[in-house]
């Protein structure tokens, strides 16, 4: 029997998890619920999702714009066996009240505080760590990035150090009320939290993180260097770990891809949902091995890069895979990624 699934907020991530979610053979989304009707959840009725009040919104609200709805969200979550929360940053912590009252499992988003859950994941670094759980933190889109590159770079070379710098970018596409417009904006906090967010997932690995916001909506880019104990043999070596592994796009450096803008193209072309670039881009000529060092790139897509972790999250909680293979091989296929 499939795993009966809400999704409480329904903006950038929350439709997409939804989405993702009503695509997997054992899971079955109930509903979702939102707070204030607008263009979103007119879109979630016509996909033929139920639609629950959240928050201090109200039915005559949404029945004045003419979105049906069910019940309010606890009407939805007393349905469910999991709650995934998208809900706004630090609004997960005060809902993480209600799912435990209402004995639901639940996964939250990386904006939350790690200890919001039992455990902080991401699919390639600690799948078995949230096998059985009844709470847990899906990590940041740019911890999720780093994390990633480093379960496959230090399970095959010990690092002795990784340094990475993140360049974020200021909003996503429709925050029109955010981020710089002529200007970049250092992060003051030194080191940045982005190297503590990842050791609550790969708690042995020496990373360190800066941050800088830049004015764009595309894409973050992270500036990495490493350095071995034991040195991969060339970059042809690194380069093949991440080419075989799941949830990495390496562009050639015949494409004529130069940066985010042609990466979003190729997401354009390639035409999944709503275009999203949903693994890891590294660049062929953006990768160096000189003895012990290496310098990589990487550009992450905020809006969806998080989106496959969530379903691998919730397969994991309920063991419907025995390891992180099988699960990321149904999600990869179920949602177009490259490498299914």
């Amino acid at each position: 029997m499939a795993v009966r699934v809400a999704v409480n907020g329904y903006g950038t991530i929350g439709k997409r998890v939804a989405d993702a979610v009503a695509r997997q053979p054992d899971l079955t989304l109930v509903g979702i619920a939102k707070t204030r009707p607008n263009f979103e959840a007119e879109q979630a009725v016509a996909k033929g999702y139920k639609v629950y009040i959240a928050g201090d919104g109200t039915k005559d609200a949404f029945d004045a714009a003419g979105v049906p709805t069910a019940g309010r969200v606890d009407e939805l979550i007393r349905q469910v066996d999991v709650v995934v929360d998208a809900a706004p940053d630090k609004v997960g912590k005060e809902n993480a009240k209600l799912y435990k009252a209402a004995g639901v499992r639940s996964v939250f988003q990386g904006g939350e505080k790690s200890d919001v859950a039992e455990v902080s994941f991401s699919a390639l670094a600690n799948f078995d760590a949230a096998k059985g759980k009844h709470a847990v933190r899906v990590v940041s889109c740019n911890t999720t990035g780093l994390s990633r590159a480093g379960a496959v770079v230090s399970r095959r070379w010990p690092v002795t150090s990784w340094e990475a710098t993140i360049v974020r970018r200021a909003a996503d596409p429709a925050e029109t009320n955010r981020g710089p417009i002529n200007g970049i904006l250092p992060t003051f906090q030194l080191p940045s939290h982005h190297g503590p967010d990842v050791k609550t997932v790969l708690p042995q690995l020496p990373i360190t993180t800066t941050a800088v916001v830049v004015p764009t909506t595309l894409m973050h880019v992270h500036v990495n260097h490493v350095r071995f104990a034991t040195p991969p043999r060339d970059g042809a070596e690194l380069l093949a770990a991440f080419r075989g592994s799941r949830r990495f796009h390496v562009f050639g450096a015949w494409e004529g891809v130069d940066g985010t803008p042609q990466a979003m193209e190729f997401a354009r072309d390639r035409g999944l949902n709503r275009n999203d670039l949903m693994e890891n881009v590294l660049w062929e000529n953006g990768l160096k091995v000189d003895g012990h060092d290496a310098w990589f790139f990487q550009a992450i897509h905020q809006e969806s890069i998080v989106i496959p972790e969530v379903v691998d999250a919730l397969r994991a909680m309920f063991e419907l895979a025995p390891d992180a293979e099988h699960s990321m091989a149904i999600t990869d296929r179920t949602l177009g990624l490259t490498k299914s």
